[in-house]
């Protein structure tokens, strides 16, 4: 299997990073093929003995094991919310991300020539690895070791997924609309301050809720102030703190 590549991970490194993981193989040889990059895989069957066909398995597990957390944690949401947040949490930049944290970009073996091109730092090569071994421990421990390793990983970049979302005053138009209700109806309700820096107080109502205020330098910014403080609220976004 590793031909032209790097020797198997030594078994103290093996030890720490199923530490990392959560998990103990009972097959070894599970996570030795999820860290087999292709290029230190044998030249005659480069899908056997790569983590490519690992890779498309866990795909598949991460997606349903994200799905399903994504609906127990924001009940209230609507499917293009929900979607907005998995492809978020699937792609493979946040991958990448998690297999830097699991240590993966150390452990993975890759040819020489990969390496020297930087390999261990390529998202690609990264976000592949982390799916490849979520694959190896669903495949050796079943579903629920999978979905323990994606919890620990994946939900605290759930629960602090802010900025990729759009904006707060179109998702609770796109939830309202949803729900076949009337679209939003704002109001600024007060103005403080000077009139070089005023401070505007705006509610926003939708039919069913109760109201909720947003403060802001405009009117713009008070009424997105009052949508996330609604969002929040109705548990549609996670928790945050208040708008200054």
């Amino acid at each position: 299997m590793n031909a032209g590549g790097e020797a198997a991970t030594a078994l103290p490194a093996r030890a720490a990073l199923e530490a990392r993981l959560g998990h103990v193989f009972a097959d070894a040889t599970l996570l030795d093929l999820a860290l087999t990059h292709a290029s230190a895989a044998g030249v005659s069957d480069v899908a056997r003995d790569s983590y490519q066909r690992l890779e498309f398995l866990g795909d598949r597990v991460l997606g349903i094991a994200v799905a399903t957390m994504l609906l127990e944690a924001f009940p209230a949401a609507d499917e293009g919310e929900l979607a907005r947040r998995l492809n978020h949490l699937v792609r493979r930049e946040t991958c990448a991300d998690v297999a830097i944290e699991l240590g993966l970009d150390r452990a993975v073996r890759i040819g020489a020539g990969e390496a020297q091109a930087g390999g261990r730092r390529k998202t690609a090569i990264l976000g592949d690895v982390c799916e490849s071994v979520l694959a190896a421990v669903y495949l050796d421990g079943g579903f629920a070791a999978a979905t323990a390793l994606v919890d620990r990983y994946w939900r605290p970049r759930m629960l602090g997924f802010l900025a990729g979302r759009r904006d707060a005053k179109t998702t609770l138009q796109e939830w309202a609309q949803g729900r076949s209700l009337a679209a939003p109806a704002y109001e600024a309700v007060d103005r403080s301050g000077p009139d070089h820096a005023p401070r505007f107080t705006v509610m926003v109502r939708v039919d069913g809720l109760d109201p909720a205020e947003g403060l802001g330098r405009s009117k713009r910014e008070a009424e997105q102030g009052a949508a996330t403080a609604l969002l929040v609220r109705e548990g549609i976004w996670p928790p945050t703190e208040a708008p200054e």
